[in-house]
Order: C-alpha cells, then sequence, then structure tokens
C-alpha cells in the first residue's frame, strides 16, 4: 500500500510514534549513567574506586563524541530525503549498541578489549541519539496545530524523561529483586539487554507515518543542505548552543543525582533509584505542563522565568540535601527541582527549530543539540565527580551549573523567531504551519 492510500494517522498516533520511538533512545542512552557504578567495577577495575567511576563516566561521555556526526549526517539525512526514514534508520542503531553492552564480556573475562568495545557500544549509541532527536523533534511540530505547537514539542523533552524514568524504574525493580552480589554480576546487564526492543517496536510504530517534509522544495542533496547551514545559518546555530548548554548540563544533574546519592552521600542502591524515578516522573509531566503553558503565555516567558527559578534555587536545595542526611529529603528536593527545569527545558527547545527554514530545520537543530549535549553535556558527569573529588567538598559541583544555566538564560534572550510563529495563537488549525514557515 503506497503513503497516499493509507489512512491518515491521527495526532495522537503521531505524537505517539515520535515520542515511544525517542523516549526508548533516551532510555538505552541514558541507562548507562543510572548503572555507571556497576559498569566502573565490570569494565574499570583498580584499587581507587573514584579512578574506576571517573574511567565509568568518561566512557559515558564518549558516547557524546560521535553525536555531532550523527546530528550532522542523520539531520541532513531528513532534510533531503524526510523525517519518517532518519527516524526508522536511529532506531535500529540504538537497538544494535545497547545489545553489545548487554552481551559484553567483563575485563575479568577479556581484559582490555572489554573496555574498547565499550567504547565502540557507546560510540555507536552517541551516533543514533546525535540523530535521533532533530527529525523527532521536528516531526512533532511540523504535524501540530498552529495553536498547539508548544504542547506537541514539549512531548519531546517528556519523551526523555519517559525514557530516563524507565531506566529508573528498571535499576529500582532490580534493587528490590535481586541482591547486590547479583547485580555486580549480571544484573547490571538486564537493563541494556532491554534496550534491544527498541527495534522492532520503534519500527513498527514508525512505519506508517506520513512525511512532514515537503520534498520538491527540499535540497537535492545532503551535501546541499549542510552548504545552506555553514552558509546562512551558522550564527543561528551557535547560539542554539549556547541555549542548550545550561539546559543539558541540568538535566544531566538531574541524571547525576544516583551516582552521587551512592558514592558522596552514601545512600542504599533503593534509595538512589528511588529518586531517579521520582524526578523523572515530575519531568515528564512538568515539561508537557511547560509546553501547555508556552502556548497560551509565549515560548520565551515560559522558557525563561522558569529557569529563572531553578536556577535560584539549586544551591539552597543542593545544601538542604547534604546538610539533611535525609535520602527522602534528596527524592522530593530533585523532583521540585526538575519540574521548574522541565517547563523552562519543554517550551526552549521549541525555539531553537522555529528559526530555521523547513528545509534546514532538521540539520540546523540536530547539529546545534548534538553539540551542545556533546560539549556540555557529554563531559558534564566527569566534570561533576572531578570537582567533588578535588574540593572535597559536597556542594561545588553546583556552581558549574549555575553558572551554565545564567549563559543559558541570557542565549533565550537572545533569540529571535518569525512574529507569525511566536504570537498566541487563539484559534486552531489544521494544518501543518510550521511546515512551510519561513521556507
Amino acid at each position: 500500500m503506497s503513503q497516499t492510500d493509507r489512512p491518515r494517522p491521527s495526532q495522537a498516533m503521531r505524537v505517539g510514534a515520535a515520542i515511544l520511538g525517542n523516549a526508548l533512545e533516551f532510555y538505552d542512552f541514558t541507562v548507562y549513567a543510572a548503572f555507571a557504578t556497576w559498569l566502573a567495577k565490570a569494565f574499570f577495575p583498580t584499587d581507587n574506586p573514584n579512578t574506576s567511576l571517573l574511567l565509568a563516566v568518561a566512557t559515558f561521555g564518549v558516547g557524546f563524541v560521535a553525536r555531532p556526526l550523527g546530528g550532522v549526517l542523520i539531520g541532513a539525512y531528513a532534510d533531503r530525503f524526510g523525517r519518517r526514514p532518519a527516524m526508522t534508520l536511529t532506531i535500529w542503531m540504538m537497538a544494535l549498541g545497547s545489545g553489545m553492552i548487554g552481551l559484553l564480556p567483563t575485563y575479568d573475562q577479556i581484559g582490555t578489549l572489554a573496555p574498547v568495545l565499550l567504547v565502540l557500544a557507546r560510540l555507536l549509541q552517541g551516533f543514533s541519539a546525535g540523530g535521533e532527536m532533530g527529525p523527532a523533534t521536528t516531526y512533532l511540530l511540523e504535524s501540530a496545530p498552529a495553536h498547539r505547537k508548544g504542547f506537541f514539542g514539549s512531548w519531546q523533552l517528556a519523551s526523555q524523561n519517559m525514557g530516563s524514568l524507565f531506566s529508573g524504574l528498571v535499576g529500582l525493580l532490580l534493587a528490590l529483586l535481586i541482591t547486590p552480589g547479583a547485580t555486580d554480576s549480571w544484573g547490571w546487564r538486564v537493563p541494556f539487554l532491554l534496550g534491544i526492543l527498541i527495534a522492532p517496536v520503534g519500527y513498527f510504530i514508525r512505519r506508517n507515518l506520513d512525511e512532514t517534509l515537503d520534498t520538491e522544495e527540499a535540497h537535492d542533496s545532503i551535501g546541499g543542505v549542510l552548504s545552506d547551514i555553514l552558509a546562512n545559518h551558522w550564527s543561528k546555530v551557535l547560539l542554539c548552543i549556547l541555549l542548550i548548554s545550561g539546559g543539558t548540563i541540568t538535566q544531566y544533574f538531574f541524571l547525576y543525582t544516583t551516582t552521587y546519592a551512592i558514592n558522596t552521600l552514601h545512600y542504599s542502591q533503593s534509595w538512589s533509584m528511588a529518586t531517579s524515578f521520582a524526578t523523572f516522573i515530575s519531568g515528564t509531566i512538568f515539561a508537557l505542563v511547560g509546553g501547555a503553558l508556552a502556548d497560551r503565555y509565549g515560548l520565551k516567558t515560559v522558557a525563561i522565568v522558569p529557569r529563572i527559578i531553578v536556577t535560584l534555587l539549586l544551591y539552597p536545595a543542593l545544601l538542604l540535601v547534604v546538610s539533611s542526611g535525609s535520602p527522602l529529603v534528596l527524592v522530593i528536593t530533585s523532583a521540585t527541582l526538575i519540574a521548574f527545569h522541565a517547563m523552562a527545558s519543554g517550551a526552549g527547545i521549541i525555539l531553537i527549530p522555529m528559526i530555521f527554514p523547513a528545509i534546514v530545520r532538521t540539520a540546523g537543530l540536530s547539529i546545534a543539540y548534538a553539540l551542545g549535549v556533546t560539549i556540555f553535556g557529554g563531559t558534564a558527569q566527569l566534570v561533576f565527580t572531578w570537582i567533588i573529588g578535588a574540593t572535597g567538598d559536597k556542594l561545588s559541583w553546583i556552581w558549574y551549573v549555575i553558572i551554565m544555566s545564567i549563559i543559558s538564560l541570557l542565549a533565550t534572550l537572545a533569540i529571535r523567531i518569525p512574529e507569525e510563529l511566536n504570537r498566541k495563537q487563539e484559534t486552531s488549525s489544521s494544518g501543518t504551519a510550521l511546515a512551510g514557515a519561513s521556507s
């Protein structure tokens, strides 16, 4: 059956297709962060546990090295051939990387080859994750009615939190169902083996989507897309990287809480995973709240105001966590902070594709996002761990998050999007207004 003969997917189906695949992608990519402590033991055994952890989180950062390449190539591919084939491609690649990690022999079994293979798996995951975000977000926005672009687009961040939530849920279940010794031995493999489900599930839900790219208007080659970006839109890409910087470091602040709770605060595995679980439930809900508020009050307003609030709260909140010595305080504080962060990020991420023409929209978003996440998110856990180890101060790392959040705020203020896309929409529209805007 040709695409023109298929029944048109409903709005719920189009959103579901984009977010489920994106959630599964980010589950695979972020589950590494949640299980960094166990991966350190399996692949980087040393006499110093902090050194082992540093090596493990450094390998987490290796995945980000491939992100810009994935963002460039798959983003340009999506602007040349379509959003749907690009989203299908990334599904298969992420599943392969996840399966590799779940099945790899450990350092004790094959020596130095084990961490080398782990690095290769992370590179494949990074390439795929770098290419996934742009097509999925662009598809969400181009499928949205004009008056609901904020809500539709906010599902992108919500789906990231869903993926992180699922990784936290898996970790919590493992903590409750098996012993710490079993987790050290084989339990850490379970989350990565579950990630193999990405391929069949993602392919099934995405194969019948409508294409939102007007191929008649598209560039005639991938090189043409990239040349257009470099010649006409490089300054927008740089500004968007700065916008992303504070948001991604704050996001990895929340991802790091599992490692922080175990290694710095010395809380149990169960409490640490419970923190991750509660945090990303809150993040999922409030990302959507941010998108809905953005449709009512404007994207920039919602991208800026909650970001100011979370930036002001970060230090006193972490001080409360450390001084209380209570894991329950950590759970509540993390869930509260991410609510403001998610509202700001749910709206902020939508600003980026809206400033690019449709024919380079996915590439512009993908390149900016991949570079921003690579430079700042990919190094976040390594910087956090290093700062705490170097200073001996459990609060010292939070200043890095605060400074980058301020930079992100300034970049958000500098963003300018077309008035017809930024104004509050009072009436509904069934068309894909964004798809042709600024073309």
